[in-house]
């Protein structure tokens, strides 16, 4: 999997993260993953299809960052995955490829984006919209782990 093609989905999964929620989340390893099981609580899903290219991104957060960034985002806290939190995993799935996009736009590749779906609930799976390798990454902060996925054809 091309390395140009996923650091944009990287870097602004963080700069959104920072930007709208003023928190800084980690970095960690990324690994090839072979199942469908979510690793979080809640998943934003998001498919791209471009001349170059097809794939899907995927956002999963554990229930205690989700709830902190709608905190520090909205002034809101419901305790729990309700309908707001997941129109929020929505919005930022939506935020994180839209600046992907236009990053990966400067460098020559176009896609059109898919409206995202989300899913939420404890052993949830995602199904990504491309036959390829599944890359994961974690993201890690004081108050909870977020998993990205990429997948895209080869």
């Amino acid at each position: 999997m091309n390395v140009n093609f996923i650091n944009p989905f990287l870097q602004s999964l963080l700069n959104v993260i920072s930007t709208m929620a003023s928190m800084d989340l980690t970095p960690g390893k990324p690994q090839v993953k072979t199942d469908n099981l979510a690793k979080g609580d809640v998943s934003g899903l998001i498919g791209m299809v471009g001349p170059q290219t097809k794939g899907s991104l995927s956002i999963t957060f554990e229930q205690k960052l989700v709830l902190q960034i709608m905190q520090n985002m909205l002034g809101e806290n419901p305790g729990k995955i309700n309908e707001e939190v997941t129109d929020l995993v929505g919005e930022i799935t939506n935020m994180v490829t839209g600046g992907a996009k236009n990053l990966l736009g400067q460098k020559g590749y176009e896609f059109e984006m898919a409206t995202p779906m989300v899913v939420s609930g404890k052993g949830h799976t995602i199904s990504h919209k491309a036959n390829g390798t599944k890359i994961i990454m974690p993201f890690t902060s004081p108050h909870g782990t977020a998993f990205i996925e990429i997948c895209f054809e080869n």
